[in-house]
Order: structure tokens, then C-alpha cells, then sequence
């Protein structure tokens, strides 16, 4: 059975950095993304469909405001969060039933708890490792699931914002600069408009197009990870029925206690209901049920 009892201190990561080339590009890409993409809806494109300072204008500029919070806060609090085995004391089960889903990591040179894995990026076992996310530069386990999941959230959420009101000022507010062959070359050749014409407008294209990019990339990842989470697995895990608590359950392990309003801000303190360490006890738990 899950005791409470056994949740552990949340840590703090000391190296909270991207290390690799690829996390450093991707984190540097979303880091620069965000604000500019608020700042392009705020001075450029709402004035075109609200009055400036009107009730309209200032509740689509806080609403955005709270997007973008969430947005950076989630993001920093994935990186920040430290969920690696490293940092954290526990002890192995004695009995040989439940030591059997432990496994000893040679790079670690410790015995690993069950759904942890060894990231080499990270250079530390994460507990129930899920992936490792370059936008964040870190892995997403335990202690930092909830998370990724309101970033992508919010991401989803206002990219599909931005995308909407950027898809009325291009194509219908301002047909006559935009609707023409070359703008469908610009979009196919992206990099033919930023080497050869980076004017004002086609900037505006650009941050366009990420929106349009962000939008999708944020929805398909959140299709592929919604089904894991629903059946209390992680990403590309083989027996998730194992740790299948039912759907309550399984998300309360991912957002916490307080799930029902985790979700305004990453402050909100949601405790979950495992250490993340011991799964052994789970495994029992699903199969008396069955």
C-alpha cells in the first residue's frame, strides 16, 4: 500500500545548466521564444483588433501575462527541481519478492530503485525516469513530471492563442503585404527570408511560423504522453499495468494531492502521494487487486 509517510524533501539541482549542445540550443530557442512572441501580441497585433487600453485589450494582455508565467515558472521549476537517486537515501527492501525490481547502475555504482534509469546526458540515475527534455536541459522524473506536463500545457495553450489572432492580422488584416507567392516561398524557405530580406515584416513571418510549430509540436507531445500518464506508466515502459493505479490515482502520482488547482501556478504546493523510490509496493498493491 502507498504511505504518505515515505515523501520525500523536494531538492534542488546545484548544476541546473544545459550541458549539452543540442539542450543549450533548444532551451536558447524557447528561452527567447516566449517573451519576443508576448511582446510581438502586445505592440503589434492586438492593437489591430482591440482598443489599446480598453477592457478587451488589458484582460487579453493579463491573460497572456499568465500564460507566459507559467510558461517560464513551469519551465525553471523543470529545471530546478532535482529528481535524481543521487541526492536522495533509501534503502533496498529486504525481502527477495520486492528486491527483485532493483537493479544495480555500474555508472552510479548503486543500487537503482525500480523505473529509475541512468540519463548519461544528466550523468546521474533519475527516479522513475521518464525522458530527458532539452528544452529544459534535464530529465523529467518524479519529483519534476507535473511540471513538464503544465508546460506543455501552457504551451499548447497559448501557441494555439497567438496562432489564431496571428492567422487573422496576416491573412485577413493585412492581406494585401502577406497574401502573395512570395510569402508561401518564405514560408517553405525560411531560411531564404532570414539570410537575404530580415526585414520587419518578415520577422513578424517568423515568429508566425514558430507559433504555428510550437503549437503542433506541444499538442502531438502532449497525445503521446497523456496515454502513459492515464495508465500510471512512464515513457516506453513495457509492464505499465504494473503500476496502474486507475486513472484518479495515476494522476494524483504525476501532479500531486492538490491537482485540482496545481494547475494555476507552479508555487501551489502539491504533495504526491510517493516517494518515488519504493515501487516495489505498488506491484504488490495493483496485483492483490487483479
Amino acid at each position: 500500500m502507498l504511505n504518505p509517510s515515505n515523501i520525500i524533501e523536494m531538492r534542488l539541482r546545484r548544476k541546473f545548466l544545459p550541458r549539452s549542445l543540442r539542450d543549450i540550443g533548444c532551451f536558447l530557442i524557447m528561452f527567447t521564444f516566449i517573451p519576443i512572441t508576448f511582446v510581438f501580441e502586445v505592440a503589434v497585433v492586438l492593437p489591430d483588433f482591440h482598443e489599446k487600453n480598453g477592457i478587451i485589450y488589458i484582460f487579453t494582455c493579463l491573460l497572456g501575462l499568465f500564460l507566459v508565467f507559467n510558461l517560464k515558472a513551469n519551465m525553471l521549476a523543470c529545471m530546478l527541481i532535482d529528481t535524481s537517486a543521487r541526492t536522495v537515501v533509501f534503502t533496498p527492501p529486504i525481502n527477495d519478492h520486492q528486491r527483485k525490481y532493483w537493479r544495480y547502475c555500474s555508472a552510479c555504482e548503486m543500487l537503482a530503485p525500480p523505473r529509475s534509469w541512468h540519463c548519461n546526458t544528466c550523468d546521474t540515475c533519475i527516479l522513475k525516469r521518464d525522458h530527458h527534455c532539452s528544452f529544459t536541459g534535464s530529465c523529467i522524473g518524479h519529483q519534476n513530471h507535473r511540471y513538464f506536463v503544465f508546460f506543455l500545457l501552457y504551451l499548447a495553450i497559448g501557441a494555439t492563442y497567438a496562432t489564431v489572432y496571428n492567422s487573422i492580422y496576416f491573412w485577413w488584416l493585412h492581406a494585401e503585404t502577406y497574401v502573395n507567392w512570395f510569402t508561401l516561398i518564405k514560408i517553405v524557405f525560411p531560411m531564404f527570408m532570414l539570410c537575404f530580406d530580415m526585414s520587419w515584416q518578415n520577422f513578424y513571418l517568423l515568429i508566425y511560423m514558430l507559433n504555428i510549430i510550437a503549437s503542433a509540436y506541444s499538442m502531438v507531445l502532449i497525445a503521446y504522453h497523456a496515454p502513459y500518464i492515464l495508465r500510471g506508466a512512464k515513457d516506453c515502459e513495457r509492464h505499465a499495468s504494473l503500476y496502474d493505479l486507475g486513472i484518479r490515482r495515476n494522476l494524483e502520482m504525476v501532479l500531486g494531492k492538490r491537482m485540482r488547482v496545481a494547475w494555476l501556478t507552479p508555487f501551489v504546493r502539491s504533495d504526491l502521494p510517493h516517494d518515488g523510490i519504493h515501487w516495489e509496493n505498488v506491484i504488490d498493491d495493483t496485483e492483490k487487486r487483479r
